[in-house]
């Protein structure tokens, strides 16, 4: 068997390393001219590093990323709506990792070139077509220019190509545009002296706007980190996002400072941060609505390509990687490939569309926007506002959605 893989991201490079793990040939084709360490942090959850871990990536990760031990939900005036340790430090066997997506993903890049070989990853190639029939499937890729430059053939083709999937723009060509909600996202990271714990991750604000601050990497001293920081703000009623070219742009001082004036936060400056940052960054915060199926006889989709999903409760490259190890698991125990395809889209479609639901009213972090909802001014005692209880439901309910629980439920405050 071979697998076609499209896209050069989390989703499609783990992929790949998860079937030549069992024993079935894949390239990957990524439409970028060269694989490169872009964007800024992410949280990969314990559920998704336990299989990486499984393909003997755990010590290679470890030595550049963070090992998250707590997470801290506060309203805008970092007051604890809810506490909870992550990873190891709350029972689980592998970490959660607080990393730099470019890092993350060049860990993967080097294990698939060490183990696949240079030549079954191919950037500069973008798909044109793809045309299946009872024996394979034909795609077909292009250059920048438009010339035709490869045709490769395999048993299946896995669209992992992002949010703006070709793939998934052909086998659903009248869906349209991702949607927006009116939250813009903006984000950076910066060397910046050690907060809290060095590992500690807090989200902070409510429903106007949120705060989102953690350490990714070792910093320039023993007492420094580099710190990644996000802040979400509703600026539009929403509907059709900008520009596919805008969506990952340097944001501008003057759109952002207005909306740090809700945070008052005893742990950090907020305005002394982002300005020390210099570059930072601009995405509109966008999904589309959960599909009927991924699969399509041989061809299938995968990561944000198959459920793209706000960036709420690190869910994102974290399906992306259950998914690859799915995938895997039913293409090697298959005589049918299509048959394959379909029991990995059974499996994986409904709990990934539940996500999305989840993610557009919140997610976990629901939790803060309940709170703030009734009382916006701060709190003397949270029990008063909302119970342990209450606030374990908001929280627990998405973790065990997500296939992320904790295993010592009263670690949560």
């Amino acid at each position: 068997m071979k697998a076609i893989i499209i896209g050069g991201g989390v989703g499609g490079l783990t992929t790949a390393l998860m079937l030549h793990a069992r024993g079935i040939d894949c390239e990957i084709f990524e439409q970028a001219d060269q694989i490169r360490e872009l964007g800024v942090g992410i949280n990969t959850l314990p559920h998704a590093i336990r299989e990486l871990k499984e393909i003997g990536l755990l010590e290679r990760l470890d030595a550049v990323a963070i090992r998250t031990y707590e997470l801290f939900y506060a309203n805008r005036f970092g007051q604890t709506v809810w506490h909870e340790l992550r990873g190891t430090d709350a029972g689980f066997d592998v970490p959660q990792f607080s990393i730099h997506r470019g890092k993350l993903q060049n860990v993967i890049y080097q294990a698939v070139r060490a183990r696949l070989g240079e030549t079954r990853v191919h950037p500069g190639h973008r798909l044109g077509a793809f045309q299946q029939n009872e024996s394979g499937v034909t795609a077909y890729f292009f250059d920048r220019s438009g010339a035709h430059i490869r045709t490769a053939q395999g048993d299946v083709l896995i669209g992992a190509d992002g949010i703006h999937s070709l793939v998934r723009e052909k086998l659903f060509p009248n869906e349209g545009p991702a949607h927006w909600n009116g939250t813009m996202l903006w984000r950076g990271a910066v060397d910046w002296p050690q907060f809290m714990t060095g590992r500690s991750m807090i989200i902070a604000g409510g429903m106007e706007a949120k705060f989102v601050l953690y350490p990714i990497a070792a910093g320039s001293a023993p007492d420094r980190r580099l710190t990644n920081w996000a802040v979400m703000a509703k600026v539009s009623d929403g509907g059709v996002p900008p520009r596919k070219e805008d969506w990952s742009r340097p944001g501008r001082w003057d759109d952002l400072r207005p909306h740090l004036q809700r945070f008052r936060l005893p742990y950090v400056d907020v305005g002394h941060l982002i300005e020390a940052t210099g570059e930072f960054w601009e995405y509109p915060l966008c999904d589309r609505d959960p599909l009927p199926r991924w699969s399509h006889g041989r061809v299938t989709l995968l990561g944000d390509a198959a459920h793209p999903m706000y960036p709420v409760g690190s869910n994102g490259a974290s399906q992306a990687i259950l998914d690859a190890r799915c995938l895997a698991d039913r293409l090697v125990s298959a005589d049918n490939p299509a048959h394959a395809l379909w029991a990995y889209e059974q499996e994986r479609l409904p709990m990934t569309a539940q996500i999305v639901r989840m993610n557009r009213k919140g997610g976990p972090e629901g939790v803060i926007d309940a709170v703030e909802s009734l009382a916006p001014d701060g709190f003397d005692k949270i029990d008063d506002v909302l119970s342990h209880d209450q606030r374990l439901a908001i929280v627990r309910g998405y973790a065990s959605t997500a296939g992320f629980v904790q295993s010592q439920v009263n670690k949560g405050k």
